[in-house]
């Protein structure tokens, strides 16, 4: 990176007007800081002269530079930094930032980036080394991918450095469409993975920080979606400190995360993003944390609006600013200037909230030397590179659980004939999940397993749609191109494309060309960015992600009479014309950013030509356009899918969920989900007809499951031979797939969340007392445990030791056993230690995860491994008579095993 031309924000000088630029050359130039009465530079050198500002000077500490510059800004201009969209301050040098950038499992919503699968995911590898790993390449390429944004001169939305991940909150039901954004349901395993990831993340610089960690969603955040501005969250004190908010405090205390977002929901009658209990008392004075704090987007809006608290915008800003709430994800802080000259709030609360932003950008370097900031350094070349391509591959094969295996798996790479079959088999929104990156080339797994088996024939049928009532954008296939022509009497075969800037598809197009059929996915830019990066277009005449518009036209050659099903598949706006005539209208269609299908039954005669034109636009970011058909007479897909298993020597069915009926507050109302969260935890009910006619053709049938929660699946537990559970397993999650279905790679993920056997097992969705709910509360029968996985080999467990019988609250005990893989082949041992409290009086949980290691181990091959156990913190719980953790004296077992409920070795000891 040329950084010759840039400024102390790793800014352009072009971008500043000339005056404020050479005031900052001044100040680089300067030897020694400036003094000011009261305060003296970190280092022992002289100032040579007061009048220079502190703020440009790096030999002074962040803190003093940080409120020194918040000392030279007006309210409006304070006010204005303390909205995600923060603006440019040109007088003082301060460049534009937008605070909100994602990296969930990868950097999001910013284009190419790679992308490793979704958090559920990473917590079924129970691999702590591994989300170090991860955190550090979403680190590198966020800051990879900013400094090019920079050099672009782009501060928009998802360009920045401050990632607004990861999503601790503890899935505490299946029902919640955001559990696939966490870590499960264990606080334990939740905070080793976090921890792990914001370290990564953040990078281990003394003086920068690569990239500012965001832990989400503070407190008790977990559905339901579709009440989450007006929700109290009633929960108990015990519950609050034993569940909710451990992870937090681990992400404070030892991840020393710089960031936390607050919650939309209230806790206990008082909003999450003005709760000073949480806020100020338990965050900063219990823990000591010292970021700051963003509010989620428009959750300060909601004190008013929703939650009813106050009855301004200017009080409800007041109220989160000083209950501490620095940064707003929104524009209700604009109204902190009317707050402040209504007495509601102090300029010094302003000031005090505004250094705090600007530390944290001090901190990311935006105000040094480029020179100084170790990250600046960085090729964007990191981005995507084969390094990380292959850690993606790795954490898709770790995160495969399987369920069940009666010894059809693997699967022979002999099979002469394989029917893949299911609705998210060649879909790439099953890799992908929830705040997702543009991956380089996402691997589904139908192409997964057909790279796999080069000799097999493998027939893909989509069978069913995902849910009832919803036309599955993936279940028609796009019109091949020898039925279209550019224009009557052409012999060329495809359309013609015209690519236009703006959405309004005028004047001249940018690009003119024949499509073979219109079938296209952009996650890497635009229809133009592969001609701006081969040197056949200028950048400056190239489309503009989020606003251009296409219109294919020619003709259509229809193969039979009859009536065609035409349909097209996108995420944006559309308007489809047959002979002139509008069929299709949906120019203001709003899907959410997730690909959804409209349809037209259309009578075509063969032998005829029709002129057909699609216009399009783009508005969303990940742009996605199909034109498909069904033929006249075609058979039925349900049909075709029984056909080809009956013609199979196996069958694969893919199926479960994505993230267009789950997630984040979505409008969804089909059987079974609503709002984005689920209502019933079977398989929608199109799959489960189709997977029991699969299963009576008599062939072996392998269900792969992509979800981002727990699934009841009962009846393919007592009827199919053999389950996998995919996840949404990121870009190499075919790839991964094929490898454990046929052998290449040993199963070795472990479930981090409790599957039941029916939604009748739980509480009421929104309860949130704990009783009943995860493997520490559940006294039912599951239909799978917390922490279970098999694997192809085997692996037993031997002499427990533990060093002590009695043991001291504040004292040690250490625990060792060994691990011997008793297989034929390699494998990784998920191995998990839990303590069962044994006649307590006080602490409710049955048992709880304490410690974990992933170990890798030949056939024969043994291993020692040992857990330390600290009373003080392993068995604490929340004393509500006292309002701090306590330990219980009394018996307790040790418990060594492959799964909460599969324990190999137990042992009892005593706490004094």
């Amino acid at each position: 990176m040329n950084m010759a031309n840039r400024d102390t924000c790793g800014t352009p000088w072009r971008v500043l007007p000339k005056k404020v630029a050479g005031a900052v050359a001044l100040a680089l130039l300067v030897a020694a800081p400036a003094g000011i009465a009261g305060e003296s530079p970190t280092s022992g050198q002289q100032p040579v002269a007061k009048a220079q500002p502190i703020y440009r000077n790096p030999a002074y500490s962040f803190k003093q530079r940080a409120a020194d510059l918040v000392s030279r800004m007006t309210l409006k201009e304070e006010v204005a930094q303390m909205q995600n969209a923060a603006p440019a301050i040109p007088r003082l040098g301060v460049p534009a930032y937008n605070w909100w950038s994602e990296g969930l499992h990868g950097v999001a919503r910013a284009g190419a980036a790679t992308v490793f699968p979704q958090s559920i995911g990473l917590a079924a590898t129970f691999d702590v080394p591994l989300l170090h790993q991860v955190g550090q390449v979403v680190g590198l390429e966020a800051r990879a991918k900013h400094d090019l944004f920079l050099r672009e001169d782009k501060r928009g939305r998802y360009q920045g450095l401050t990632l607004w991940a990861p999503n601790i909150n503890i899935d505490r039901d299946p029902r919640w469409g955001r559990g696939q954004e966490t870590y499960g349901e264990d606080p334990y395993l939740t905070s080793r993975m976090g921890v792990a990831f914001v370290r990564g993340m953040q990078g281990d610089n003394a003086k920068y920080l690569r990239v500012d960690a965001t832990a989400k969603h503070f407190v008790a955040y977990s559905g339901p979606e579709s009440e989450r501005h007006h929700f109290d969250a009633r929960v108990s004190q015990s519950d609050l400190y034993d569940t909710y908010l451990p992870a937090f405090q681990a992400l404070v205390q030892k991840g020393k995360v710089a960031a936390i977002m607050s919650a939309y929901n209230s806790v206990n009658g008082v909003p999450a993003s003005a709760n000073k209990h949480l806020l100020r008392d338990i965050l900063r004075k219990q823990w000591g944390f010292n970021g700051y704090v963003v509010s989620d987007c428009d959750a300060v809006a909601d004190i008013y609006q929703h939650h009813k608290t106050v009855a301004t915008a200017a009080q409800a800003a007041a109220l989160a600013v000083k209950n501490g709430v620095e940064l707003n994800c929104g524009t209700t802080y604009a109204s902190l200037v009317e707050a402040v000259h209504e007495g509601l709030i102090s300029k010094a609360d302003i000031d005090k909230a505004v250094s705090s932003l600007m530390l944290a950008r001090f901190k990311l370097g935006m105000f040094d030397p480029p020179g100084k900031v170790p990250w600046t350094h960085l090729p964007y070349s990191v981005v995507q590179s084969p390094a990380h391509t292959a850690l993606a591959c790795r954490a898709a094969r770790e995160s495969i659980v399987m369920l069940k295996n009666n010894g059809v798996l693997p699967l022979s790479s002999d099979l002469k004939r394989l029917a893949v079959i299911g609705p998210t088999a060649d879909d790439i929104d099953a890799l992908l999940g929830d705040y997702y990156g543009s991956p380089k080339a996402p691997v589904t797994i139908l192409q997964g397993i057909r790279q796999a088996l080069p000799h097999t024939q493998v027939t893909y049928v989509h069978g069913a749609n995902l849910v009832e009532g919803r036309d599955d954008p993936m279940a028609a296939s796009a019109i091949p191109s020898r039925y279209l022509r550019p224009a009557a009497g052409s012999n060329v075969h495809g359309l013609q494309g015209e690519y236009f800037h703006g959405r309004d598809l005028k004047g001249a197009p940018v690009l003119a060309r024949v499509d073979a059929d219109v079938d296209f996915r952009w996650y890497l830019g635009t229809p133009t960015s592969a001609l701006v990066t081969h040197g056949k277009m200028p950048a400056d005449q190239a489309l503009t992600r989020n606003d251009y518009s296409v219109r294919w036209s020619g003709r259509l050659l229809p193969p039979v009479s009859g009536s065609y099903e035409l349909d097209v598949a996108t995420n944006s706006g559309f308007r489809l014309y047959v002979n002139g005539k509008l069929v299709l209208d949906k120019w203001h269609w709003d899907t959410h950013n997730h690909i959804d299908m409209a349809k037209v039954a259309v009578p075509l005669q063969a032998g005829k030509s029709y002129a057909i034109r699609l216009e399009y636009f783009e508005n969303q970011g990940e742009s996605a356009i199909r034109l498909g058909w069904r033929l006249p007479g075609a058979k039925p897909a349900f049909q075709a899918a029984l056909d080809a298993a009956r013609n199979a020597d196996a069958v694969v069915f893919v199926g479960g969920l994505t993230d267009a009926v789950v997630g984040e507050e979505m409008k969804m109302d089909h059987p079974g989900f609503s709002g984005g969260d689920r209502t019933s935890l079977r398989l929608p009910a199109p799959q489960r007809k189709l997977l029991k006619a699969l299963y009576a053709t008599g062939k072996p049938v392998v269900l792969v499951l992509t979800t981002g929660s727990a699934q009841a699946i009962d009846w393919a537990q007592q009827h199919l031979p053999g389950i996998l559970v995919a996840w949404y397993p990121g870009q190499c999650g075919g790839t991964a797939v094929a490898d454990v279905l046929f052998g290449k790679t040993d199963p070795s993920g472990h479930l981090p969340v409790t599957f039941y056997k029916s939604v009748k097992q739980l509480p009421p969705f929104d309860d949130y007392a704990m009783a009943g709910r995860t493997y520490r509360y559940f006294k039912g029968q599951p239909l799978y445990p917390f922490g279970y996985g098999l694997s192809y080999t085997h692996f037993a467990y031997s002499d427990l030791r533990l060093d002590h019988s009695r043991v001291g609250p504040d004292g040690k005990l250490v625990v060792s056993f060994k691990v011997t893989n008793t297989g034929k082949r390699a494998g990784d041992a998920v191995v998990q230690l839990y303590l069962r409290p044994i006649d307590s009086k006080h602490m409710r949980l049955r048992k709880t995860l304490r410690d974990f290691k992933r170990i890798s181990l030949q056939p024969g091959q043994a291993r020692v491994v040992s857990f330390t156990i600290v009373p003080a913190t392993d068995l604490h719980y929340y004393d509500v008579d006292k309002h701090a953790y306590a330990v219980e004296p009394g018996a307790y077992d040790v418990q060594v095993g492959a799964s909460s409920a599969d324990i190999r070795l137990k042992q009892r000891f005593d706490v004094d």
